[in-house]
């Protein structure tokens, strides 16, 4: 019942704080904007348990329409998540198109926050996002808030001003970070390493919900008069002749006016006027840069890549993290409590843009062989633990004068080409409203909009879902619903005050207890509400955008997430209205997904037997060696009872091959691991422990062969870069 005061015993400060500097800002935006004051009003007043006077977003369909979308409808077209075919149609006549003093492109964190930067300073704004918010490195972050504590390191022993200002600034954002938002954000104590007496053994970061975060500002921004709309992408840039010079001199003499965009979904194509583009898509940023200028632009990113791997919560503490940002080969190494798993990682290395990174299985490996150093030597670490993982590509800008990406610092940079086209580019998480704030800034001078712009607001401008949350309101969702305890934090720790609206559409479970909230999953706090809500609230057209953004099961568990896709797709299917065509391929598509979130031997696999996707999956056993490894066992089960003697293990193993000139598992060490992994006590073992050795073998294998052949050449982590960054 004290669960607020105990796990996120800030909150109640932050909230407080929130709650006191709430008012004011409403008051003040409401003057620069009147339109939209009751939406406004709902927010600031929605402390009602009362779903019906929470509000309510305008649907896609509206966004659309205020985007200036024709009606005509168009022939559907199938959505790929690996690529984009771009035919573009005639535009409509500029008489049917709105006119915007800002059109963003990019719906991650950066994106939005200027959305709602621009949108509470009473300016014009349109936003499109080809795929879905944050469905980039957005959603793939590290999930800390952190707050430049390595920059501070380095501030003082290069005597680096510059350093420093990054520390201040991150403290700085962090502060508001947790204030805006406290449903969502949380402090969280990190352990280090000591190496030296005069060190601090702990320190605090934030940690947050990265896609729920990005969502709740793009929701912000719609409730101040922003205009978004996700699966909709920019084709073309449309340029006119510049009329008069203003800003800094040096522009070209045509300028961008606008855009062509598509609407991935249903392959509408039409016109965006406004006086000033913005180009905020993180890692393709040259990609629209080379629509402004060509295939010869100079590029501004240096993509790097980062895995991260999600593992069961036993293997962290659940209020506490670990950071080793000096490990002894220079790289960093943290595993982190998290939405009830424990999160690993990272690595850091070259790569090249892509929208759905693929994590290497030497990546995956790799991680799994340093957190081992910090478990239990009686706690195994196996890849068969690892529930998902993924690949981010952090957008680090670009220095020309350094070779690799661990010389490169995660700042921030903002560039305006010749047409006038705004590029921000770079920076983190932690400092994406300072970055949004410095953009508009920008916008402002670089377009002309002075005359129409206020001051910035958002430091306290607090997000959907603030108002009516309180550290213990998940004890008032079990009173009045009947849902389970996990359910209801869970609820109010997504959705804050708006989690009575979720809970709201939860349906009856049949049962004594809970009586509301059908789980997707019975390993996770997910219902079946929450897909319905995602749909009707929060702008999700594909069940990918469900499973992987508006719910996390995907990054929590691959496996998990591919069992519920028939549900969830059913779910969608009665909302949308899909045809079964539009549900065969939504699924494809998110098996496809799934691939890249560690479970790539999915793939191919749909020709097989269940149950030989069920061995191959946990096993990593290929169909023909678990035909071996059953005939083999069978040869020694000698009283049919489906065991064999312990000190029969080695002979079997003998038998089938698998040991031979291996010297880490060699035959006199093949007990030992059967008694590490407790297994055979009674003398005897069963086929599924027989398994386990086969596994533990084949791993260890598999990493000998790793560190000899890839441990040297992999790519050093710079201290600088702990915490994720992004």
């Amino acid at each position: 019942m004290l669960r607020g005061l105990y796990t996120r015993h800030s909150r109640k400060v932050q909230m407080l704080a929130a709650g006191v500097g709430g008012i004011g800002v409403y008051s003040l935006v409401k003057s620069q904007s009147h339109t939209h004051a009751d939406a406004l009003s709902h927010l600031a007043a929605a402390t009602s348990t009362d779903p019906a006077q929470l509000w309510v977003p305008p649907s896609r369909d509206e966004m659309l329409r205020r985007l200036g979308c024709p009606e005509t409808p168009t022939q559907p077209v199938s959505k790929s998540w690996f690529s984009s075919s771009i035919s573009a149609s005639k535009a409509v006549p500029a008489e049917a198109e709105p006119e915007f003093d800002l059109l963003i492109c990019g719906g991650g964190a950066t994106g939005v926050g200027c959305a709602l930067d621009a949108a509470t300073r009473g300016l014009k704004v349109a936003l499109v996002e080809r795929d879905d918010f944050s469905s980039g490195t957005s959603s793939r972050s590290t999930k800390l808030v952190h707050g430049g504590v390595r920059y501070l390191e380095k501030a003082f022993k290069e005597l680096d001003i510059e350093q420093y200002k990054l520390v201040v600034e991150a403290l700085h954002e962090r502060s508001i970070f947790l204030k805006i938002a406290p449903y969502l954000s949380y402090q969280l104590p990190i352990m280090l390493p000591i190496y030296a007496y005069w060190k601090l053994p702990y320190y605090f970061v934030g940690a947050h919900n990265d896609s729920r975060m990005n969502v709740a500002i793009a929701l912000t921004a719609v409730a101040h008069g922003a205009v978004v709309a996700n699966h909709v992408e920019v084709v073309e840039l449309v340029k006119k002749p510049r009329s008069k010079f203003f800003g800094k001199a040096g522009f070209g003499k045509d300028e961008i006016c606008g855009a062509v965009v598509r609407d991935v979904l249903t392959g509408k194509t039409w016109t965006v006027k406004a006086k000033g583009v913005i180009n905020a898509t993180g890692p393709f940023s040259d990609g629209l840069r080379k629509l402004d200028t060509g295939i010869t632009t100079q590029e501004i990113v240096a993509p790097s890549a980062g895995v991260h791997i999600i593992l069961p919560n036993y293997f962290s503490p659940r209020n506490m993290g670990l950071i080793d940002p000096e490990t002894s080969d220079g790289r960093v190494i943290f595993f982190l409590p998290w939405q009830g798993n424990t999160i690993a990682g990272t690595t850091d290395s070259p790569t090249t843009v892509s929208a759905n990174p693929m994590p290497s299985e030497e990546d995956i490996t790799w991680i799994l062989d340093e957190v081992k150093n910090y478990l239990d030597p009686g706690i195994k670490v196996r890849r068969g633990d690892v529930l998902a993982a993924w690949s981010g590509i952090r957008p680090l800008v670009r220095d020309p004068a350094a070779k690799n990406t661990a010389a490169l610092v995660r700042n921030h940079m903002i560039n305006v080409s010749e047409s006038g086209l705004l590029t921000i580019a770079g920076g983190k998480w932690t400092t994406y409203r300072a970055m949004a704030h410095e953009t508009i800034d920008k916008a402002v001078e670089v377009f002309d909009l002075g005359d129409k712009a206020g001051p910035c607001v958002t430091e306290r401008t607090i997000l959907i879902g603030t108002a009516g949350w309180t550290p213990n309101m998940f004890i008032k969702l079990i009173q009045n619903f009947g849902i389970e305890t996990e359910v209801a934090e869970h609820l109010a720790d997504s959705y804050g005050g708006h989690a009575w609206a979720v809970a709201s559409m939860a349906h009856m479970t049949g049962l004594r207890w809970p009586i509301h909230g059908k789980k997707l999953s019975p390993q996770y706090p997910y219902i079946e509400a929450e897909v319905r809500y995602a749909v009707r609230r929060e702008y999700a057209c594909t069940v990918v955008d469900v499973i992987a953004r508006r719910t996390r099961l995907a990054m929590l568990n691959a496996q998990a997430a591919k069992e519920t896709l028939p549900r969830v797709i059913e779910i969608m299917a009665e909302e949308l209205k899909w045809t079964p065509e539009r549900q065969a391929q939504e699924h494809a598509d998110a098996l496809q997904f799934l691939s890249c979130m560690g479970l790539h031997y999915l793939e191919g696999l749909n020709d097989k037997s269940p149950e030989e996707r069920t061995f191959y999956t946990r096993n990593h056993f290929v169909p023909e060696e678990l035909v071996a490894y059953q005939k083999e066992f069978a040869r020694w089960d000698k009283q049919g009872n489906g065991r064999i003697r312990a000190k029969d293990l080695g002979k079997a193993l003998k038998a089938l091959d698998v040991t031979a000139g291996d010297a880490m598992v060699q035959q006199d060490a093949l007990l030992a691991i059967a008694e590490k992994m407790e297994l055979g006590k009674q003398g005897l073992l069963e086929f599924g422990e027989f398994l386990e050795v086969l596994s533990e073998i084949k791993e260890r294998k598999q990493l000998s062969r790793f560190k000899m052949e890839e441990g040297e050449a992999r790519t050093i982590v710079s201290t600088l870069k702990s915490g994720g960054g992004v």
